[in-house]
């Protein structure tokens, strides 16, 4: 089996320009190494989840529940999996996912009180990782942007399916974002994710010095690949 480096956070913490840099970084290393995405905004698995975001079944996040939401992300990376990177990923090529299961923590447990956290982790375990059958990271690196940097930076940076400077229903609620990013620390504190401050002494890091950080973290599950 492959090594899957799963690699999150909230929007605009830096997960697309982290991911591709771990995979850069691998790949001049002479490694096997292959970059995924989620959504996969170019597939026909991700209708539901593009209209989802688009407002088509709600303009607030909570207009879907957060079970019912995290279904069209499961499948859209049931599909990717089935047809894309299984082969890759059981043949010992190194995966670098640029966002995952742990997407469907952060922004749909954000949706729950806290009393009912615990049983959504549990369902949503067992249909991506059970039903769906898809891998486990064998690390997940939790990009901790806070809310008001990632405001900052979300307001210089366009639409990522539409390619437009609109917002979709994640993007411009700002109690969402702020729920969303409490929600990410109690989860990543409570599953051990590996948490990298994208901040320090209230200035942002540099995407260098956070990659360092990054493949420090990894360095371990890529001695022998």
């Amino acid at each position: 089996m492959g090594i899957l480096i799963a690699i999150d956070g909230v929007d605009a913490s830096g997960k697309q320009t982290q991911s591709q840099l771990v995979f850069d970084k691998l790949i001049k290393q002479g490694k096997k190494a292959r970059l995924v995405s989620f959504p996969d905004y170019s597939s026909d698995s991700s209708a539901l989840v593009r209209m989802y975001l688009n407002g088509e079944f709600g303009s607030d996040p909570s207009d879907v529940n957060a079970y019912a939401a995290s279904t069209f992300f499961a499948a859209d990376r049931f599909a990717s999996y089935r047809r894309d990177w299984k082969k890759d990923y059981e043949n010992g090529v190194v995966m670098i996912a640029d966002r995952y299961v742990q997407s469907n923590m952060i922004h749909q447990a954000s949706k729950l009180p806290a009393s009912e956290k615990e049983k959504f982790i549990d369902w949503l375990y067992e249909l991506e990782y059970g039903i769906y059958a898809l891998p486990k990271p064998d690390v997940t690196i939790f990009l901790d942007m806070p809310p008001e940097k990632a405001r900052e930076l979300m307001a210089e940076r366009e639409n990522k399916f539409t390619r437009s400077a609109d917002k979709d229903i994640h993007e411009r609620n700002s109690e969402y974002l702020l729920k969303s990013y409490e929600n990410a620390v109690f989860i990543a504190q409570k599953l051990g994710w590996t948490r990298i401050s994208c901040v320090k002494d209230g200035k942002l890091r540099s995407v260098e010095d956070i990659n360092d950080e990054i493949m420090k973290t990894a360095a371990p599950l890529l001695h022998d690949k």
